[in-house]
């Protein structure tokens, strides 16, 4: 083989070297890290298009806080009956809003509201959302989530650090998969939302 075809050779053995390590890193980075072995888990029964029980393991060790919120309400039954008000293809399911988002309530306020607990200061972490994940929503400003929370479809790194992961889909993919979709960018839901039917923590 002449000197120009070992070179060759070499470099392009270099650059899959390279992109190798670097879709590596990039898988990953898209992996998150398991639950603690006694972390609560979330079954929330979801009814209308979708249904099924979706699981959720819960992460107190990224974001305690958040973690002890959603018990709180679940075991309080106040997110029984609650709507999804936004889902968007690809992306993620909204739900969560206890003050405004019940099944039968005012469509039009829905994802506006909270509990009559406070507001949360932030927990991001390094933990990334991936197809799965359990986000808590929030406004604006950092520490303003509350009650309303979102499942993800799929990976969206951009939110990464930016908003808290407080959970992951261990079961009922296939329901996430059937809920209802919204429309337009905003991803609202017309005429009949999904909805949690029950929400139950278990230990």
């Amino acid at each position: 083989m002449r000197r120009d075809q070992l070179l060759f050779a070499a470099l392009f053995a270099l650059g899959v070297a390279i992109l190798g390590s670097m879709w590596l890193g990039t898988t990953r980075s898209l992996a998150q890290s398991p639950p603690p072995a006694n972390a609560p888990m979330l079954e929330i029964t979801v009814a209308g298009q979708a249904e099924g029980v979706i699981r959720i393991a819960l992460r107190p060790d990224l974001a305690p806080a958040h973690v002890e919120r959603v018990v709180a309400l679940a075991e309080r039954g106040d997110y029984d009956g609650v709507i999804f008000h936004r889902v968007i293809e690809g992306f993620m399911a909204q739900t969560g809003d206890v003050q405004h988002g019940r099944e039968g309530g005012e469509r039009g306020m829905a994802g506006t509201g909270g509990s009559d607990l406070g507001n949360l200061p932030a927990e991001f972490s390094d933990e990334p959302f991936v197809r799965g994940t359990m986000g808590m929503a929030r406004a604006q400003h950092p520490d303003s989530a509350n009650s309303q929370f979102f499942l993800m479809f799929d990976a969206a790194s951009h939110l990464n650090g930016q908003y808290t992961v407080l959970g992951q889909i261990t079961e009922g993919f296939e329901v996430l998969e059937a809920i209802k979709r919204g429309r337009g960018p905003n991803g609202a839901v017309q005429g009949e939302p999904d909805v949690m039917q029950s929400v139950r923590v278990v230990r």
